[in-house]
């Protein structure tokens, strides 16, 4: 029975009570009972327990494919769901539910969306469908994101006043790629680089592109963009939460984020009004996020080559130009540097400075002389001590280049030596082996029409002396 037949069935329902109190009516009302209400629930379609699933909160059902895809589906829409509360510092209330309906089967046609996302309305109230193609599968991350859009859209409905009338909604991609960047933080799953590079050559989105990209445009980036887009609203996700009253504001701001028609910076004010986000105050604050997710822990020590090329990243001299600007030099051309006074060469270095105290902290041991080396030049420079200045830049520079050439001769002699001199297995790829060797004979058919030619053709780069006939499918 569909939808609308069971809405039928619902307005029959309390059609009969009005006319059973009328009725009632005509005797004495007046000595009679207040008839019994009947719960909602009794009104609502009964899920059929063999074709639907029922999350562990109640708050998803999913239905269709096979009862084991259905309750991987639950179990995963639940664990998303329950991040995010940790993520917010709030309690399960839902009041809309999500259905998920999951069509198709492997093998077939790969549609342009894999997950499509509908808001609808009945006389119970706001409801959430997803609808999920498996011809590649359950999809993780394309689930995921479903799930947290519907989650989202939930808690802007969950209160909302029931209308007949068709509210305009939209969930930004950038709150929906925000928080399952913020899930893969908390659960350690992303990776720190990201937010490192983006801080230091700068990101692909600005502010104003970040929250006004909708969901076409995100469709339409590459692989490299999506990847920035994704970290970028991570680091502003959590750089919001994570702010004194940040859960507080977030979970209001959330209330109105899916049925806004304005600017976000206008309802992020609102929302975080003791931050005092401007529009470049709050540019600076999400590259602060950045710097700090980025920042490398101590314990990681860089390698030998990771060294030498920060430390030629940091061997700067900055000065101020006749126009004002800031002009940047290797410190191996300091003899380029203008005429400065004494403070104006101690301000030239100063970055440099902290750039090799920075660096000593988790640099290869064996680059720290070196660093010890760098700082007295600069002293002698500062000082304006330039006699033998080249020479110590000469010979340090040719240290540096022989210490990377002996870390990867050294590293191409220990693989050469692994390759050629082992004689015995290590057996920490016992059970891959093993693995791969019962999958080879429990092989699982497939029907599907690729793999149908794939098994036609693989006889073909066989050699003919090992073929086995009988598993020859040509005639």
């Amino acid at each position: 029975m569909n939808s609308c037949a069971w809405q039928n069935l619902a307005k029959l329902g309390i059609i009969f009570l009005v006319l059973n109190s009328h009725a009632v009516g005509q005797e004495d009302i007046s000595d009679q009972p207040a008839p019994k209400a009947i719960p909602i629930e009794n009104l609502l379609p009964k899920f059929d327990q063999n074709t639907v699933a029922i999350s562990r909160s109640r708050q998803f059902k999913i239905k269709g494919s096979d009862p084991e895809m259905r309750a991987a589906a639950a179990n995963l829409a639940e664990e998303i769901k329950d991040e995010m509360l940790r993520l917010l510092e709030e309690k399960d209330e839902w009041k809309v539910p999500v259905n998920v309906e999951m069509r198709g089967k492997y093998g077939d046609p790969v549609p342009l969306r894999k997950t499509v996302l509908k808001l609808k309305y009945n006389e119970v109230g706001y409801e959430v469908d997803i609808f999920v193609n498996l011809s590649r599968g359950l999809h993780k991350e394309s689930y995921q994101r479903a799930v947290i859009e519907g989650c989202l859209l939930a808690r802007s409905f969950k209160d909302a006043p029931k209308t007949d009338e068709q509210v305009p909604y939209s969930v930004s991609p950038w709150l929906v790629e925000g928080f399952a960047e913020a899930i893969a933080w908390r659960l350690g799953q992303s990776d720190r680089r990201m937010y490192d590079t983006l801080f230091r050559y700068g990101g692909l989105f600005e502010l104003k592109n970040l929250f006004e990209l909708d969901g076409a445009a995100y469709l339409a980036l590459d692989a490299a963009s999506k990847a920035a887009f994704r970290v970028s609203a991570g680091a502003m996700v959590m750089a919001l939460s994570e702010q004194p009253d940040g859960k507080a504001g977030m979970r209001s701001f959330l209330k109105e984020a899916s049925t806004y028609s304005g600017e976000i910076p206008t309802l992020l004010r609102q929302h975080f009004p003791e931050l005092n986000l401007s529009q470049s105050s709050l540019s600076k604050w999400w590259a602060l996020q950045l710097a700090i997710k980025g920042e490398v822990p101590l314990a990681e020590v860089m390698s030998v080559f990771v060294t030498d090329q920060e430390l030629g990243r940091g061997l700067k001299i900055r000065y101020r130009n006749a126009e004002g600007g800031l002009d940047e030099l290797p410190l191996l051309d300091w003899q380029r540097v203008p005429e400065l006074t004494k403070a104006e060469r101690m301000e030239a270095v100063r970055l440099t400075e902290d750039e090799l105290v920075r660096l000593s902290l988790r640099c290869f041991p064996s680059f720290r002389p070196l660093l010890n080396e760098y700082q007295l030049i600069l002293a002698k420079w500062v000082a304006g001590e330039t006699k033998g200045l080249n020479d110590s830049l000469s010979k340090l520079s040719e240290t540096r280049a022989t210490m990377v050439s002996k870390s990867e001769r050294a590293r191409d002699y220990m693989d050469w030596f692994e390759i050629t001199r082992a004689r015995e297995t290590s057996g920490e790829f016992n059970e891959y082996l093993t693995l791969k060797s019962r999958l080879k004979f429990q092989t699982i058919p497939r029907k599907d029409t690729v793999s149908k030619y794939l098994d036609r053709l693989d006889p073909l780069f066989v050699i003919p002396e090992l073929r086995q006939p009988n598993l020859f499918p040509f005639k």
